[in-house]
């Protein structure tokens, strides 16, 4: 993401209650029993993950495809149901809710999805997707939703006579806008973003971006953000935690975690993010071999079969994140 075309990256929050606590969740998928056919290893996406995230904080999930970023963020939504552990929003359990009981949480709940062209209907025009969770959820007659829809319209940039038309008629950072002012609807308290901008053009991520860190100063919200591209998760967290293979491996405030990685796997992360210096050379480290299989990951530290300093101790016992010097700063290493 051009710096040229991005405002001063956020700073750190000044909140300190946590809003949202996720303690030792699991997500396994389990295949269904045939006829025949020997039973196979349950896919252990998540296995064990524990975060928090302050009100009107950004804390961003990244990792390599596969690691269960993604999971992580739905099962903290309960769009898929967790295998285990607990999340509390506001210091109420989530998990185990009935399905009325989460509605009624699914106001301070909401989601910006990665692809702005599957998550739009495209049979209902664009004032009807933004009002559509205002209608789910009652409280105000047809006017005040057209005037709540006009005001979120133009609120995200997009001029509210726009309402009338459909989702095909706009662009991709238009259906973006488009998500964002219908996960705004409800005013949440948290927001997950799952990839919110990997599909948009550079220069319009920037806005995006940009957009996201403004409603954010403006009502406060918290962010779960899920992405692939570090310079955009610079730009816009104030802490990160990196997972690998369904574990967090490490955590830490967005400044520490650039400039002073722990954990050989961040590391190997950070030095594929392109220099923007042609003359500086870049210090590459490459990631030997492919991720371990869920199915049947490794004993110990799940990183060891692709660690440059792998030793016998991190094959038999999996290392718990343990804080470092800085405030905050956990890692899940045996040597670092």
């Amino acid at each position: 993401m051009s710096t040229t075309t991005t405002k001063t990256t956020a700073t750190t929050t000044t909140h300190a209650t946590p809003l949202l606590r996720v303690h030792e969740l699991r997500k396994h998928y389990v295949s269904p029993k045939r006829w025949l056919r020997p039973a196979r290893p349950p896919i252990q996406a998540v296995d064990g993950v524990s975060f928090s995230v302050a009100r009107g904080e950004t804390l961003a999930l990244v990792g390599e495809s596969g690691c269960g970023k993604t999971t992580t963020a739905k099962s903290v939504l309960r769009l898929v149901e967790p295998s285990a552990g607990s999340v509390q929003l506001d210091g109420e359990e989530l998990v185990g809710l009935s399905p009325s009981q989460m509605r009624q949480r699914r106001r301070d709940l909401q989601i910006i999805f990665q692809d702005p062209y599957a998550s739009l209907n495209p049979r209902l025009t664009a004032g009807e997707i933004v009002a559509e969770p205002l209608r789910n959820f009652g409280g105000a007659d047809a006017a005040a939703r057209e005037e709540r829809v006009r005001w979120l319209f133009s609120r995200v940039g997009l001029r509210p006579e726009a309402a009338k038309k459909y989702p095909h008629e706009f662009s991709g950072g238009q259906r973006q806008r488009l998500g964002i002012a219908r996960a705004l609807a409800l005013q949440p308290k948290l927001i997950v973003c799952d990839e919110p901008v990997s599909a948009l053009d550079v220069s319009v991520q920037a806005q995006v971006v940009n957009l996201l860190m403004d409603l954010q100063a403006e009502f406060g919200i918290a962010y779960l953000f899920v992405a692939h591209d570090l310079a955009v998760v610079r730009h816009i967290s104030h802490r990160v935690a990196v997972m690998y293979l369904g574990h967090i491996v490490e955590i830490a405030d967005r400044d520490t975690l650039f400039s002073a990685p722990r954990h050989p796997y961040t590391e190997i992360l950070l030095s594929a993010v392109p220099v923007p210096n042609p003359r500086t050379p870049a210090k590459r480290m490459l990631l030997q071999g492919d991720p371990p299989s869920p199915a049947n990951p490794p004993s110990g530290c799940r990183f060891h079969t692709r660690c440059p300093m792998a030793q016998a101790v991190c094959k038999e016992q999996q290392p718990v994140l343990t804080p470092r010097e800085a405030e905050g700063h956990l890692v899940a290493c045996h040597f670092r």
